[in-house]
């Protein structure tokens, strides 16, 4: 059965295997770059919001509940980070966001004038704090891989999230295996994870940490 394969495969990731990361990507990334193509428009925002959406699912993983079903999950958590990008924007939705990859696309209007000054006031604040506890996450991790000399990682980070480079491009400017790349990445973004949990942020802040 399809929920016991899928079981099987955050088994694994919650041990470490990167392979299974790779996997559950690769067999999800299609169908949501093109769940939130079809809502953004675009195709480098939309990479960038399937993106948030894998690293909001593996901040959430410690929570969450094998009954419920991977791919509504996936995609409820990236209904989420498409609101978030809209709203970043100056847009909102008019209708709610369904969760599943077959929900119907809603229109999107720029938001009117009568937009409540409180609500932009939070969502300024919110955005303040998201940036001070990824710069302080990003910092801390920078700063144990100087003191291990480990400096293959943070390059290999920079190509990957800086410039936004894919894992081949990757592994062929640092002469290493696509493997270690995915490895590096895994790694990074369970320790980001994990340096943002001990911040003990709101869960308004950062809600896919806490989804259940």
């Amino acid at each position: 059965m399809a929920a016991d394969a899928d079981n099987l495969l955050i088994a694994r990731i919650r041990q470490g295997d990167a392979d299974a990361w790779n996997e559950l990507i690769a067999r999800y990334e299609g169908r949501l770059l093109a769940f939130v193509e079809s809502r953004l428009g675009r195709r480098g925002p939309s990479e960038d919001v399937v993106q948030e959406t894998f690293i909001g699912f593996l901040n959430s993983l410690p929570n969450y509940d094998e009954r419920r079903a991977l791919e509504s999950y996936l995609f409820s958590i990236c209904a989420y980070k498409i609101t978030d990008h809209l709203r970043r924007e100056g847009r909102r939705p008019v209708v709610a966001l369904a969760s599943g990859s077959d929900a119907s696309s809603s229109p999107w209007q720029i938001a009117s004038e009568d937009r409540p000054a409180s609500s932009i006031a939070r969502s300024g604040e919110r955005r303040a704090l998201e940036e001070k506890a990824l710069v302080a996450a990003l910092q801390e991790q920078v700063a144990r891989w100087k003191e291990r000399g480990e400096w293959g990682k943070i390059q290999c980070i920079e190509l990957l999230f800086v410039r936004g480079w894919a894992n081949k491009e990757v592994a062929s400017t640092l002469n290493i295996s696509e493997q270690q790349v995915a490895n590096y990445k895994f790694d990074f973004l369970a320790r980001l994870r994990a340096v943002i949990r001990k911040q003990n942020l709101s869960q308004d802040v950062f809600p896919e940490l806490y989804e259940s």
